[in-house]
């Protein structure tokens, strides 16, 4: 019955993955008719060579087609964190050298908590005996952190997207799992992503200087990150310390 039970999981996750890649691929196929040299570069970018060609012929095409532009880089941005399909760092570095601050900061933080939440609902519905059956441990050792912060979930949602301590499509998996309700982890997502993706964004400002994704965070910057992260966190050590105090 378990064996049964995870591949109808496949096979229902695959259906959604189909579906949702043949979506992608309309808009992509609605996007006005470009010469063979650059349509070659319209793909979701696997490394920052791939992002800095994508940046260089969207910018070409960007102001004649804003709105069609943006709305094709919304659906790539959340079908890859849907699928936890990495990349989508790319395209936060591509946002800073495509749209003007404040829209691309906006725009980061909207597709991350809207893919975020696509995943969460997906592996929630169907995904549970999945992640559990290949991340047993890890999902007990979470588990065991989330009960610390029940009833601070929203600021503990918020460091761990501002910090490198768990990667996101970790997150995004586990939590309908481990039972993290949707408000905290929906605005938890908004806002914690929003500080690396001001990194990123800064990063493309000077995209064609990349060597790597990498390169978008200097060892300074990652410091930052994790005390700016910790700081999400007081909060709830004064209220932890103002409840002891009343007790």
């Amino acid at each position: 019955m378990t064996a049964e039970s995870n591949k109808r999981s496949f096979v229902i996750l695959g259906f959604v993955f189909v579906s949702a890649i043949s979506t992608l691929g309309l808009i992509y196929s609605n996007l006005p008719e470009l010469p063979e040299e650059h349509s070659r570069h319209i793909k979701l970018p696997r490394n920052i060579e791939d992002a800095k060609e994508l940046g260089r012929v969207i910018s070409i095409y960007k102001d004649t087609h804003y709105f069609s532009v943006m709305g094709t880089y919304f659906a790539s941005y959340i079908f890859l964190q849907t699928f936890a399909i990495p990349g989508s760092i790319f395209l936060s570095i591509l946002s800073g050298f495509l749209f003007s601050f404040p829209t691309n900061l906006v725009l980061i933080c909207s597709c991350s908590a809207i893919g975020a939440t696509n995943c969460f609902f997906l592996f929630s519905m169907v995904g549970r005996k999945i992640v559990t059956r290949y991340f047993p441990e890890r999902i007990e050792k979470w588990n065991q952190q989330v009960d610390k912060h029940r009833d601070s979930l929203l600021n503990y949602i918020i460091f761990l997207r501002i910090t490198p301590f768990l990667p996101n499509w970790f997150i995004n998996m586990t939590s309908p799992v481990i039972g993290v309700p949707v408000f905290p982890f929906v605005f938890g997502t908004f806002l914690g992503v929003a500080p690396p993706s001001l990194l990123a964004i800064q990063a493309g400002k000077t995209l064609h200087t990349l060597t790597s994704a990498s390169d978008a965070v200097s060892p300074l910057q990652f410091v930052l990150l994790i005390v700016l992260g910790f700081v999400s966190m007081i909060p709830v050590v004064f209220k932890h310390y103002f409840k002891k105090k009343l007790e």
